[in-house]
């Protein structure tokens, strides 16, 4: 996954200067490298990949490393026609709310009682330094899991160590138990880790709901002088 995977040609992935820096070297290691072909001739014999390819790091270009004060950790990105846009559990305006992010809304209102949004883009937390990111930033249409053990997870951990050691307080939110394998990397340090149950319908009521990271992330980053994140979403 070399420079010609973050460029600028159509439909390609980008990543902005201040995270290819640190992840430059990551990308051009053999494993990412494969990955990068992986993707390369699924596209050429025909497979759907989602997102498309100029929004796999969407999360990594609405929020600048030295802006993250929240990671919210997904899994990989939604598989069915035009949800996936790059942002962990976001989907376009117009998009139908998926289960999962009805739930996060269903806790956002219950902890801050903030009304449920008309709408599912997360772009305004991506903006405000909520890192939104998923352990695999890409998924074949249909079939959820799909690119998983292929490289992406390296990278992701990249990622959430690039904000661990880069000197401010944050708030790492991990729900369901593929988040969770990150938060070894987290023990003993100056952050915030909230762990929960996924929102999935299937997982939600085992204690996500309930939960209330919303509420403690912001009284985390106020302690911090770092401010506390506007949950709501406007129209």
């Amino acid at each position: 996954m070399d420079s010609r995977f973050t460029d600028a040609q159509p439909n390609r992935p980008r990543l902005r200067s201040e995270w290819l820096e640190t992840l430059g070297a990551t990308l051009a290691e053999p494993e990412m490298q494969t990955l990068a072909r992986f993707l390369r001739d699924e596209k050429a014999r025909g497979k759907v990949v989602y997102p498309p390819g100029s929004e796999i790091f969407n999360a990594l270009q609405l929020t600048a490393p030295q802006t993250v004060r929240v990671i919210i950790l997904g899994q990989d990105p939604y598989h069915g026609p035009d949800q996936a846009h790059g942002l962990s559990f976001s989907v376009r305006k117009g998009v139908a709310v998926p289960p999962s992010l009805r739930n996060i809304f269903k806790e956002l209102q219950r902890d801050l009682g903030i009304e449920r949004p008309l709408h599912g883009c997360l772009n305004h937390w991506a903006e405000q330094g909520v890192l939104l990111l998923n352990s695999v930033l890409t998924v074949e249409s249909g079939l959820a899991g799909s690119h998983q053990n292929l490289g992406w997870e390296r990278f992701t951990d990249r990622v959430v160590a690039t904000v661990r050691d880069g000197g401010k307080p944050a708030v790492f939110m991990l729900w369901g138990a593929h988040a969770r394998k990150k938060a070894a990397a987290l023990e003993g340090l100056a952050h915030c880790v909230l762990t929960a149950p996924h929102p999935s319908p299937l997982s939600a009521h085992r204690g996500f709901l309930g939960c209330g990271h919303f509420s403690k992330a912001n009284e985390f980053l106020e302690r911090c002088g770092r401010g506390a994140i506007d949950w709501s979403l406007p129209d």
